[in-house]
């Protein structure tokens, strides 16, 4: 009986975990989106601004003895550092420069390369039938890609860089937890400040500093005039300061919540649930940034949908089958 209890309790915080990641998730892709179009600021300047604001909702939350550092040496963490840096700013360039809908489909294709990357380096199995799933949903983001009316080819590479970072970024988090034995705010908690010095030593080489454009000066939307201003009721009267500061308390929920839904489930797990956030995405998509949306994009999103639906059920059913096995043994 206390071990039902306890397995329920366990698939509540689960539970509780993705749909907190679920709504901030949507929450960071509109709101970067919206300071992007409407103010114009720096890309890897709110990603380092993400990085300090992560870092010190970390540093109240130890303060507050949720949770206990652990003494991590450096040196094992600047892999991951590096690759948090390059997944959150080529992710955050993925956004930038294309639709919301292109930018969320693009993101499918983490699931197949972290198969990939899985069963290459780490030589894990997966089935047939998980294999075939990535076909569809390969061929959807494929289809609506190239259907696209605002596909633009530096958009595509940042798509794709972000993918492989993102998945390298992923698999090592999970590996890291297990290898080091820390939970999730633990390894983030070094991690966070470890990136942000990176991106700040970077960003005076890639983006200014002061004046128009740069993190200390005026923001226009000079460089995205490709999007109108947004009628009332989707305007906001908050000045951009507070938007900023929004994104990045909003980006440390995220971030904490990947982490630790990683390490209590598996990189593919999460991505696989992170993939219905897109439907959600498009039409926030269409509605808020008026972004297009072709009958063969609405096939391309169909077909990943497809491949999604039947990626879970394949893997519920293995899963499902393990269990019954080690039920039965004697």
């Amino acid at each position: 009986m206390a071990s039902l209890v306890e397995r329920v309790r366990g698939n509540g915080r689960v539970v509780a975990g993705l749909l907190l990641n679920l709504l901030v998730s949507i929450c960071i892709v509109f709101l970067n989106k919206w300071i992007y179009v409407h103010h114009g600021f720096p890309n890897m300047s709110l990603t380092l601004v993400h990085f300090v604001v992560t870092w010190l909702g970390l540093y109240v939350c130890q303060k507050l003895n949720i949770f206990a550092p652990k003494s991590l040496q450096p040196s094992k963490l600047l892999l991951l550092a590096l690759s948090f840096c390059g997944f959150v700013v080529f992710t955050n360039l993925s956004l930038q420069n294309n639709t919301i809908g292109t930018y969320q489909l693009a993101k499918a294709m983490t699931t197949p390369v972290i198969i990939a990357i899985q069963t290459l380096c780490y030589k894990k199995t997966f089935s047939t039938r998980i294999q075939l799933t990535l076909i569809p949903i390969t061929l959807g983001v494929i289809l609506n890609s190239y259907y696209d009316v605002k596909f633009n080819f530096l958009g595509m590479v940042f798509a794709a860089l972000g993918v492989l970072v993102t998945s390298l970024y992923q698999v090592w988090v999970g590996a890291k937890q297990h290898e080091l034995q820390v939970n999730s705010m633990q390894l983030l908690y070094y991690q966070a400040p470890m990136s942000s010095a990176m991106l700040l030593l970077a960003v005076p080489f890639f983006e200014p500093v002061f004046g128009e454009g740069g993190i200390f000066g005026p923001w226009s939307i000079s460089a995205l005039p490709s999007y109108p201003t947004l009628p009332h009721p989707f305007t906001t009267s908050l000045p951009p300061e507070v938007m900023v500061l929004l994104s990045g308390v909003i980006a440390f929920m995220v971030n904490l919540s990947i982490y630790w839904i990683i390490g209590n489930t598996s990189p593919v797990t999460y991505n696989m649930f992170g993939h219905f956030k897109f439907c959600i995405t498009l039409c926030g998509g269409y509605v808020l940034f008026k972004d297009p949306l072709s009958v063969n994009q609405g096939l391309g999103i169909s077909c990943t949908l497809l491949g999604i639906l039947a990626y879970t059920h394949f893997k519920l059913s293995e899963q499902e089958g393990t269990k019954s096995k080690l039920v039965q043994r004697p």
